[in-house]
């Protein structure tokens, strides 16, 4: 069934609490805010949206927006991610739908490079373990398996806006960076800085005394990094730097890359000396019951997926957000969504007077002409257009400046015509128009 808007965003759901500035600014837009305290379940989710008739979601990493949750919000035109992570979302259900999903890959970058700085010195100096101990009445000046980070390797896994951030963090700091990545681009960047390209995850972790991690839920080519660390990169770590090395591993990533037992193991084997974990496989919602997979490690240092928990970043993940949103919901224009990471997509300064018709359609061979046809058809002229296809997911869009608005009848023969054309009920998945003021 094609989703079928008329005008800007109306109303936004707003769980998991972003910064409260999200609220001021939707109000500004005209956008009517609800607000929710509690963290929901996939099935509380979707009673609110069916109730609620929201167009759009904001949400952060934990709760799951489900191909189920989708079919309980016929109104649901976009889902905004206050967060960079979009593996909470199905995106392949969203895009069946005709909905969108944007995320904020910049926002946050600064508190998760500073809290991996952070984490670099504190176990290289097995701070964590000597507050502890201070603080139950030991004194433990001693200098065993205390070192500098300066002059030390820093194996960047993952060279993309953070990983980027936190080597030139670790350089500041006196830190030789290495640095692997599967995309050609994020290579020549590192190479261009004049850091060592290992050339693969094994040469990463051999020649390095210290790795950070810094990957996507899924890498370039849209395949899941799941178990992307196998228990063999752990127990190469620093093999081929001088002893003693401070073999230290940080993941603020996904804690999905790697099994935690593997992780153990290489600590109680001596391959990795002590480590820093923010994410996990699995995370509570709220207050729900949580067991730590490293509780009786001492030398893992765990914190609640904290990355971006700053009072300095939350802001400025809620103003990206709703700068995004208002973008979309005046002009159909798309940043940041994660379909096609870094496209930026809009018609610019369309005439007052216009017509903006916004398309999300199916990318089977025929699809974008017979949404094109219809249009003529109903003696509507296409003014400008700006498209672009997501293969991946088998869903196009497209932004078209139209001399007139098409009624709902016109509407109702668009989608009966891509449909006649391509053989799919599903071609034309969600229409939106907005008149120019």
């Amino acid at each position: 069934m094609t989703r079928v808007f008329s005008g800007r965003l109306k109303k936004a759901l707003v769980v998991e609490s972003p910064d409260p500035v999200l609220d001021e600014l939707l109000l500004l837009e005209g956008i009517e805010v609800d607000r929710r305290g509690e963290v929901p379940d996939e099935a509380t989710l979707a009673k609110w949206l069916r109730d609620g008739q929201h167009d759009v979601l904001f949400k952060r990493s934990r709760v799951p927006v489900t191909r189920e949750v989708l079919e309980a919000a016929p109104r649901l035109l976009a889902v905004q991610l206050c967060c960079i992570g979009d593996d909470s979302v199905d995106k392949r259900a969203c895009a069946d739908h005709g909905v969108l999903v944007f995320n904020d890959p910049v926002s946050n970058g600064r508190s998760v490079v500073e809290l991996a700085i952070g984490h670099l010195v504190a176990l290289s100096r097995r701070l964590y373990e000597t507050y502890d101990h201070t603080r139950a009445g030991g004194f433990d000046k001693s200098q065993a398996e205390r070192f500098e980070v300066q002059g030390r390797v820093l194996g960047v896994l993952g060279l993309g806006n953070i990983g980027r951030q936190t080597a030139r963090a670790g350089e500041a700091i006196g830190m030789r960076v290495c640095f692997f990545d599967t995309r050609e681009v994020a290579r020549e960047v590192g190479l261009e800085m004049g850091w060592e390209d290992a050339g693969s995850m094994e040469n990463l972790f051999r020649r390095s005394d210290a790795v950070t991690v810094h990957v996507s839920a899924e890498d370039a080519r849209g395949r899941t990094n799941w178990g992307l660390i196998k228990r063999e990169h752990l127990a190469m770590l620093a093999a081929d730097r001088p002893a003693p090395s401070p073999r230290l591993f940080l993941n603020l990533a996904r804690g999905f890359l790697y099994e935690p037992g593997d992780l153990l193991d290489a600590i109680k084997q001596g391959e990795v000396r002590r480590a820093a974990v923010d994410v996990y496989p699995e995370e509570p919602r709220g207050s729900a019951p949580w067991t730590n997979p490293y509780a009786a490690e001492p030398r893992v240092a765990t914190t609640p997926h904290l990355g971006a928990a700053t009072l300095d970043a939350q802001p400025r993940i809620a103003r990206r957000v709703a700068q995004t949103v208002r973008q979309f919901s005046r002009g159909g224009a798309i940043r940041d969504c994660v379909y096609r990471p870094r496209l930026a997509l809009g018609l610019g300064d369309v005439d007052p007077g216009s017509t903006l018709l916004a398309a999300c359609h199916s990318t089977v061979r025929g699809s974008r002409k017979a949404l094109q046809d219809a249009i003529y058809e109903a003696g509507a002229s296409n003014l400008s257009t700006v498209h672009q296809d997501f293969e991946e997911f088998g869903v196009a869009y497209d932004l078209l400046a139209l001399d007139r608005p098409l009624s709902h009848e016109q509407i109702e023969r668009v989608v009966a015509h891509a449909t006649a054309v391509t053989g799919q009920p599903n071609t034309i998945r969600s229409l939106r128009q907005v008149e120019v003021g």
